[in-house]
């Protein structure tokens, strides 16, 4: 259709054109960050944070450091929640109406991150078009992109008073992207947000079965349960028998490597390519801008000025940041952000290393914390502590130690087992296993949305040891009064030596 011809090369000539000033930034990365902190701080000089800080007097990196002390989430939320109430003027100027909600804080189940009109355009929206940019730069032949519809498997959005909407990132995105995204999404808004996630696959796999779709974007773990479906209810041997145009997946948000070889398996072609994205509540921080390699190209103009300290130092105490032009090759560093959403030199929890400087390029390597996050659960140890308190409470059993890990169950699920040593047991395990269930549940709600209808992670697994703990540590130089069994790993290499011993 000419209507289509007209629109492939306005979209084609639009996104292409990004890649320019890609290049552009990527050559003057000091220039550009520069410029970034002093358009935040003009921004944002008359807020409340603005002027308890004194961004008026502030004038170079040093007095920025100076005047704004380094917070985690828990030492930010005084402001978090002045906003929520919907007051104006506090970390951004205006009335913040979105709250990204996310898990990992250990005063509550969520952590509720700001989201403004500034941060949506200028990063989350900008940085996806760069990311389409790159693809077309990387794969000039692959204009069916456009001439078909892309699948975006999003989150949940609700109403958290009547002066904010609350939900995952990837809803408030759906409910806030210009006209010509959602004309090319699918499926329809109403289902997106739903919450019942069995029914929403249900609904989505219904909408978009007969239609042509070229790309997809999601968490792999919720991908699979969906094509899975689909390709049940279409009776096909493969994804590619469904649609035939589709050539693109764009994830993040998990470590990739364990679906990788389920979507081989469903999408048999090596025509079919694969970009990660590193888009937080917090933030669109980086991409891949090449495809052989998975090193993530850091965006430096996008409302986000970076600040970093070495994870050995961080661990020690020691919390001098540094800016981009003095960081290292190799080095695991803690990333600190300031950004467009009123987010001030804020740790943000999350470990990188740079493996480029020229341009500068990135890995994820970790969390600040222990944590657990094979399936999107985002499980830290405030949680498992807290609910095993519970169980053990619950049940008049007490335990010595333990340990979790993730097992892969099958292509598209698995479940966290729990490796405890107890001092008195539970009369029934069984009850204790569900009490330890329930109280994750309640504490987490990433975790409780995977275990809705046990889609993605199954029924905890419970492994009672004896002495198989004090082992393993011996034989790695472990005991003393300061060392202590990992609580909670994203792999099973701890698990697994325990379970030799």
């Amino acid at each position: 259709m000419i209507h289509d011809k007209i629109k492939n090369i306005i979209l084609s000539y639009y996104i292409d054109n990004r890649i320019k000033n890609i290049n552009k930034v990527q050559q003057n990365p000091f220039s550009y960050q520069k410029k970034v902190l002093k358009k935040l701080l003009s921004k944002s000089l008359n807020t409340e944070f603005g002027i308890e800080h004194k961004f008026d007097e502030i004038n170079d990196y040093d007095s920025f450091k100076k005047n704004i002390p380094l917070r985690t989430y828990e030492e930010f939320f005084k402001y978090i929640k002045k906003c929520k109430s919907g007051t104006k003027n506090i970390l951004w100027p205006g009335k913040i109406t979105w709250f990204a909600k996310s898990s990992g804080t250990t005063n509550s189940n969520s952590k509720y991150i700001p989201v403004t009109q500034d941060s949506l355009n200028k990063c989350h929206y900008k940085v996806g078009k760069d990311m389409l940019s790159l693809y077309s730069h990387n794969y000039p032949n692959k204009k069916k992109l456009y001439n078909g519809y892309g699948l975006m498997l999003g989150g949940s959005l609700s109403k958290g008073n009547q002066s904010y909407l609350e939900g995952d990132l990837s809803a408030i995105l759906l409910e806030n992207f210009p006209f010509w995204v959602k004309y090319h999404r699918l499926p329809d808004y109403s289902t997106s947000i739903m919450h019942n996630w069995k029914e929403k696959i249900e609904r989505i796999s219904n909408q978009v079965i007969d239609k042509n779709i070229t790309n997809l974007t999601g968490v792999p773990s919720w991908m699979l349960i969906l094509l899975q479906t689909i390709l049940k209810k279409s009776g096909k041997k493969n994804i590619l028998e469904v649609w035939p145009n589709l050539e693109l997946y764009m994830h993040g948000g998990v470590n990739f490597e364990p679906y990788k070889e389920a979507f081989n398996q469903l999408i048999p072609s090596k025509a079919m390519n694969y970009l990660e994205g590193y888009n937080a509540s917090e933030g669109f921080f980086a991409i891949q801008d090449q495809f052989d390699s998975k090193e993530l190209l850091l965006m430096l103009d996008c409302g986000i000025f970076y600040e970093f300290i070495s994870l050995s130092n961080y661990n020690n105490g020691k919390k001098d940041a540094i800016c981009l032009k003095d960081v290292k090759l190799n080095v695991d560093y803690v990333m600190i952000i300031s950004t467009n959403a009123g987010l001030w030199r804020y740790i943000i929890g999350d470990v990188i290393k740079f493996k480029s400087i020229k341009p500068f390029k990135i890995v994820i390597t970790g969390r600040t914390k222990s944590y657990i996050n094979t399936f999107g659960e985002e499980i830290i140890v405030d949680n498992t502590d807290k609910a095993i308190v519970y169980a053990c409470k619950q049940n008049s059993c007490r335990i010595k130690d333990y340990t979790v890990a993730p097992i892969y169950l099958s292509e598209k699920s698995g479940a966290h087992q729990w490796l405890i040593e107890f001092e008195i047991y539970p009369k029934c395990l069984n009850s204790f296993k569900k009490d330890l269930d329930k109280k994750l549940k309640d504490l987490n709600s990433d975790y409780k949305a995977k275990r809705e209808n046990d889609l993605i992670l199954k029924e905890i697994e419970i492994t009672c040891i004896e002495n198989e703990f004090y082992i393993w540590m011996k034989k790695n130089n472990r005991l003393g009064g300061q060392s202590k069994i990992p609580r909670l790993s994203n792999d099973r290499k701890i698990v697994n030596e325990i379970l030799k011993t």
